[in-house]
């Protein structure tokens, strides 16, 4: 990009498709303008080493990854589901999150071994989540043909992600299994996906019965 100068200042000369470049880089989590800007100089002065395998990958992964319609998670469309639908894994427990941010995180502490049910969401006032866009009835299912012993509410201990927990553990009440909550290590407000390995672990071990309020 060239400069110019303008009643005497000196203005960067713009470029449409690098302006609307950094719009779309500075909308990822942690990233501003500014940091935009370097992604783009790096992929530039990159173009076939970076620039162009990246944006063939990012094409491959816009038509092919989806989320699944049984469990939430993310699968290719050419393929089976890996969480749910995998004839080789046979688990007795169905950890339940809120997203796939969850999943990774719990994933990467290898403290939890199961299947996994991401919600996509939380229940709220303040968002436009549906009851039916948690897949509620789905898990119901998997609960039942693969004859789950134990679910764990791992949703995050906030107002929403607990009112999430209480809307599930109604739904699941009436079936035998066990419904468990992560322990208290978890901090008021905390995020699952923001927890280190120690706090997920400590959290899993020490994991007890989920009891409603209204009990």
């Amino acid at each position: 990009m060239e400069s110019q100068v303008l009643n005497g200042q000196c203005k960067m000369q713009s470029i449409s498709e690098i302006d609307n470049l950094i719009k779309l880089i500075s909308k990822l989590p942690g990233l501003g303008p500014k940091s935009a800007k370097r992604i783009i100089l790096k992929l530039i002065n990159n173009r076939q080493e970076i620039m162009k395998p990246l944006a063939e990958t990012l094409n491959v992964v816009f038509k092919n990854v989806v989320r699944c319609k049984k469990c939430g998670t993310l699968k290719s469309g050419i393929s089976i589901c890996d969480n749910c639908e995998n004839p080789n894994k046979k688990f007795n427990k169905i950890c339940v999150v809120e997203n796939i941010a969850d999943q990774w995180a719990i994933e990467s502490s290898t403290i939890f071994q199961g299947y996994f049910h991401i919600l996509g969401g939380t229940l709220s006032n303040s968002n436009n989540e549906r009851k039916e866009d948690l897949l509620i009835d789905s898990l119901i299912s998997s609960i039942k043909q693969k004859k789950i012993e134990e679910v764990i509410l791992a949703t995050s201990a906030t107002v929403e992600g607990q009112t999430t927990a209480f809307y599930i553990q109604d739904n699941l009440k009436n079936l035998k299994i066990k419904v468990s909550k992560l322990a208290y290590g978890i901090p008021i407000g905390g995020e699952i996906e923001n927890l280190d390995d120690g706090t997920l672990i400590s959290a899993f071990k020490n994991r007890q019965g989920f009891k409603s309020d209204l009990d």
